[in-house]
């Protein structure tokens, strides 16, 4: 399978690197390395994440990193992943 990024992912995580390197250059580093790493593993197993909260379709999953949720949809004809984009996790009071 082969990993494809959308330019909303890639942006997003562009913006993210941006304001945790204001803190941490290096942080900000090893947190895109971590991303990276995490979705580089999801063609070993596409499934093993959770089947996505914001969508009803089974191949469209969530995986969860650090309070991001980074969403991604499995094309078993194509054999691709995309990932679609990343959301910040927040509690609702």
């Amino acid at each position: 399978m082969r990993i494809i990024r959308s330019k909303k992912y890639t942006f997003t995580l562009k913006d993210l690197m941006r304001y945790i390197s204001l803190d941490s250059k290096s942080r900000a580093v090893s947190f895109k390395s971590e991303i990276d790493k995490r979705i580089n593993n999801l063609v070993n197993m596409p499934y093993k994440c959770r089947k996505s909260v914001y969508f009803e379709d089974k191949s469209i999953r969530d995986l969860i990193y650090k309070g991001y949720t980074i969403v991604y949809k499995v094309d078993e004809e194509k054999e691709t992943i995309t990932i679609i984009g990343m959301k910040k996790y927040k509690n609702e009071l």
